[in-house]
């Protein structure tokens, strides 16, 4: 009898859907399932917090019992809600110790629901091969998201004959539909009678792989295109058609909008007035039916896949292109190059501490054009975004839709793993406010455990939104108790988060001036064994919100 052990059926299920990489923090009862996978051949990544294991966007997620799998919720939910596909896969208690107390007991499956589109515990050791092919479907098919698998701990290493098994092949790729005729005639017509039309690109795009599609559609029509913060790069950020520049002016003003794979929430103000004008129409382009008119009602809804509605369109609207001479290019234009002269301005300062523009001005004359930029916080990554250019499609990963904080080393990792196996020259290049690093900060021994050649860049202002300097700090602490007299968005001024690399065997930098930052992020580059990290010290003072009031509504929000 050839018995196997459901820790094998799981790697063996996993390997069958040709899932390559397993990211996971081990102990009772799952241990066994990691050394299966990687005895079968999937890479196994041990990371330091549940949370950050999500946060990589794996194929598949291992967590153990109860904390484990609750510490993972918020990494769970912020997949689930940027639609990117995770399998997650959670040790429990022991069938016969329900309801006794058992040792981390907790309803998972249950709890597991409400963050995910597939939750179940296989009911045998002869399901487990049929749910993990179901899971993996789920998680691909349809708007992508998170999945859940739970597995008693009495059935890791129970036994079963292989012969009674039902294994499932690997599930198809997910289908490709298009959209009805009538609504692609619709969203042709509309496009053809609009004075200001725009498009814009979010991530859905980039994960649909449709970026030969929209561009061509950009290029044949000539229409102006805006990216979301993850749909940069699907067109190149210094694409001529690019107007991220004058974002602000292009939502307000614009008379049809087309949306590829972008959603009309927060990040897009929902489409409401005052931010969009009351009277634009939408041409949306999503493959869930669900978000079709989502707070504004479209006025050409295209369901189905991005790339094959584009080429739908494409085939229609090829006699027909929007004039270059416009008054609408034209007020794009004039807004774009006063845009960029207040950037250049606050670029350019040399006052120190440096300001956030100075920094990002200097780090994005060095960083490489392939790299894969990696951003989270709140004034970092939302200054980082205008200011750090990205070329090419999925390259740029942030905090996203769910405004997920600790994102940031995970998703590095998990990109630095994928450029190591394809033995790519591409960097990894982790641009974290300091109080977002402070989130997920010990997965730089991760990354000195594996070296991964990350480079991170603390950019440090003390606090969240902005802090105190250390002379102020210190007046303060004399004034008596810090936890009545610190504001609460402060953080220990001029922290040496540089050491914390350092003491797993990284490079760390403490940079304070322009001349430090190009020479220690010109070494980090050189460096393609070992992480690095720069602490860059900046006016904690640095007010961004103060430049968006002095430039009336110039920049992003």
């Amino acid at each position: 009898m050839d018995e196997v052990t459901g820790a094998q059926l799981i790697a063996e299920a996993l390997k069958s859907q040709n899932v390559e990489y397993m990211f996971g923090i081990v102990g009772v009862p799952i241990i066994e399932v990691a050394m299966a996978a990687q005895a079968a051949g999937i890479k196994y990544v041990g990371m330091r917090n549940e949370q950050a294991i999500y946060f990589s966007r794996p194929a598949v997620c291992l967590v153990v019992s109860g904390p484990g799998l609750i510490h993972a919720l918020g990494g769970m939910a912020n997949a689930n809600m940027n639609c990117w596909p995770v399998i997650v896969i959670g040790g429990s208690s022991d069938r016969n110790q329900e309801t006794t107390g058992a040792f981390q007991e907790f309803p998972q499956v249950e709890a597991c629901r409400l963050y995910s589109k597939f939750s179940a515990r296989p009911s045998s050791l002869e399901m487990i091969p049929a749910v993990v092919e179901k899971a993996v479907r789920s998680s691909i098919y349809g708007r992508p998201g998170a999945t859940y698998i739970d597995i008693a701990g009495d059935m890791v290493n129970a036994k079963i004959d292989r012969a009674s098994v039902r294994f499932v092949s690997c599930c198809p790729a997910p289908p490709v539909s298009q959209a009805d005729s009538r609504e692609i005639t619709q969203a042709v017509r509309l496009l053809r009678a609009a004075q200001r039309p725009l498009i814009i690109i979010g991530k859905g795009a980039a994960y649909a792989r449709a970026e030969k599609e929209v561009r061509e559609l950009v290029e044949v029509t000539g229409i102006p295109f805006l990216p979301t913060p993850m749909g940069k790069g699907v067109l190149s950020d210094d694409h001529p058609n690019c107007v991220a520049a004058a974002r602000s002016r292009a939502l307000l003003q614009a008379d049809v909008i087309v949306l590829l794979g972008a959603r009309l929430n927060w990040i897009l103000h929902f489409g409401f007035p005052p931010r969009f004008s009351p009277h634009v129409k939408i041409i949306q382009v999503d493959l869930c039916a669900e978000e079709l008119s989502n707070n504004v009602r479209a006025a050409s809804a295209l369901l189905g896949d991005i790339g094959a509605v584009v080429r739908q369109l494409l085939e229609t609207v090829r006699s027909w292109r929007f004039p270059s001479d416009s008054q609408w290019w034209l007020t794009l234009k004039e807004k774009m190059t006063a845009n960029a002269q207040i950037s250049k301005s606050l670029a350019l300062q040399s006052t120190l501490p440096m300001n956030y523009y100075t920094a990002f001005h200097h780090i994005s004359e060095l960083l490489p054009k392939d790299c894969i930029i990696v951003s989270e916080g709140a004034n970092t990554m939302d200054i980082g975004r205008t200011m750090l250019l990205n070329y090419l499609p999925r390259h740029r990963l942030d905090a996203g839709t769910f405004g997920t904080m600790g994102v940031g080393p995970g998703f590095a990792i998990a990109a630095a793993v994928l450029e190591q196996t394809q033995k790519s020259a591409q960097r990894v290049v982790c641009i974290e406010g300091d109080s977002a690093f402070g989130f997920s900060g010990m997965e730089v021994e991760t990354m000195c455990r594996y070296k991964l050649p990350i480079i991170i860049i603390v950019i440090n202002n003390n606090g969240i939104y902005s802090g105190v300097d250390p002379k102020t700090w210190k007046e303060m602490e004399k004034m008596g108790d810090m936890t009545t007299i610190a504001p609460p968005v402060t953080l220990l001024p001029e922290a040496q988060y540089e050491q914390v690399m350092s003491a797993f065997g990284g490079r760390g930098y403490l940079v304070r001036t322009v001349e430090e930052l190009r020479s220690a992020l010109q070494e980090s580059l050189d460096n393609t064994q070992m992480p690095s990290l720069l602490n860059v010290l900046i006016d904690p003072a640095s007010d961004p919100f103060k430049y968006h009031l002095a430039t009336k509504n110039n920049w992003e929000n």
